[in-house]
């Protein structure tokens, strides 16, 4: 993978202005944030561009206000917390009150850039995205990636080319046909790979197994199939947590018994979690690999009684000496329930752009940016 210009690429800053396209996505509740991450990620970024005498302006989105203003999702709480980190720093409003920033539309590119010097992009969560303020910048202003658009591509791109081996991916989440092309690709350079999570019972039901009411993509069992048949070895539970019948996730006093049992599933029984001798096999693994990159939850962790699994695997990712790497998303806010996230090496801030970039190498915005014209 092409490097990307770095912050230092741009030059002498003095005096200059420069647009910056940050990831402050942030979870608000009645008007306050609840996790100021990814604001607080921005501020080495910040403070070089500061540092070297730049102004700063910085845009983000926030939600999904389909393109049109709605004042659930202004950004004012955002910028507060801004104004609090970042002194100085402005914000503009939600770049999605605008229709035509998902439309990649030139007018809001020249309306974005007006007035500035230079760009950078250090919004790695959205930049698998070809909307105006991740693409279209690069092709009117001197552009960089900040220090955390770079540290990304640095450590996802390093899974692709030249991992430390052994190398082990565990993923997990509900559907294979939505990490189908991710699996396919990472196939290709891991040692080995881990599957839990909803996705486990479609490449079960491929060995044979009844899985009772689990989620099952009867669509993908061939294909599954044809994965277990490969070179590289494919790690599937044999024992899961189930639900019963007339049980309901999220809701203990609903009933339904919840059983340890084996990969054969008796109808009317959902499978919601590994098992507990699961979860130790797949610490073991976790614990013999020099690199782990771990993408979903191993069950609905979210319901305490189907934790386990995934705290299991958390526990082991803080505790192997492998160089640990959480692909963003339920993974990360798992990393965080099992208070295990400063225990790993690489947390990613974006899980659909951190998927992307393992399975197709690169990225829009990345390549708008190596594209700049006047870099």
């Amino acid at each position: 993978m092409n490097s990307v210009p770095r912050l230092e690429d741009l030059g002498d800053l003095a005096g200059k202005s420069v647009l910056l396209r940050a990831d402050f996505n942030v979870p608000v509740a009645d008007g306050q944030i609840t996790d100021d991450l990814r604001i607080r990620a921005a501020l080495p970024t910040i403070r070089w561009l500061t540092g070297q005498g730049a102004s700063v302006t910085a845009c983000t989105h926030l939600g999904r206000p389909r393109g049109e203003a709605n004042p659930a999702y202004s950004v004012e709480p955002v910028r507060e917390r801004l104004s609090e980190l970042a002194p100085g720093v402005e914000l503009l409003e939600n770049l999605r009150f605008d229709p035509r920033e998902t439309a990649n539309d030139t007018s809001f590119v020249e309306e974005l850039v007006e007035g500035h010097d230079a760009y950078v992009n250090d919004a790695f969560g959205a930049s698998h995205r070809a909307h105006a303020s991740i693409v279209g910048p690069p092709r009117c202003l001197p552009s960089a990636a900040g220090r955390l658009l770079h540290r990304e591509v640095e450590v996802l791109g390093g899974l692709r080319t030249n991992p430390r081996r052994p190398f082990v991916a565990v993923m997990g989440g509900s559907k294979v046909s939505d990490k189908l092309a991710v699996i396919e690709a990472l196939l290709e350079s891991v040692d080995s790979l881990i599957v839990g999570g909803g996705m486990c019972f479609t490449f079960l039901a491929a060995k044979g197994h009844p899985v009772g009411a689990s989620l099952c993509e009867t669509d993908m069992i061939d294909t599954c199939a044809w994965l277990l048949d490969g070179p590289k070895t494919i790690h599937l539970p044999y024992d899961i947590t189930a639900l019963g019948p007339g049980g309901e996730l999220m809701a203990p006093s609903a009933g339904g018994d919840v059983r340890q049992m084996g990969t054969n599933l008796p109808d009317g029984w959902m499978g919601v979690d590994i098992g507990p001798g699961s979860a130790a096999a797949f610490g073991d693994v976790i614990h013999e690999a020099a690199t782990v990159l771990w993408n979903g939850p191993m069950g609905v962790f979210e319901d305490p009684r189907f934790g386990g699994g995934t705290g299991a695997v958390a526990q082991a990712m803080a505790e192997t000496r492998a160089f640990t790497v959480v692909g963003g998303g339920d993974s990360a806010a798992a990393a965080k329930l099992f208070g295990v996230e400063h225990e790993m090496d690489h947390v990613s801030t974006g899980g659909g752009a951190s998927l992307a970039l393992i399975e197709q190498g690169d990225l829009v915005g990345l390549k708008a940016l190596r594209g700049a014209s006047y870099v």
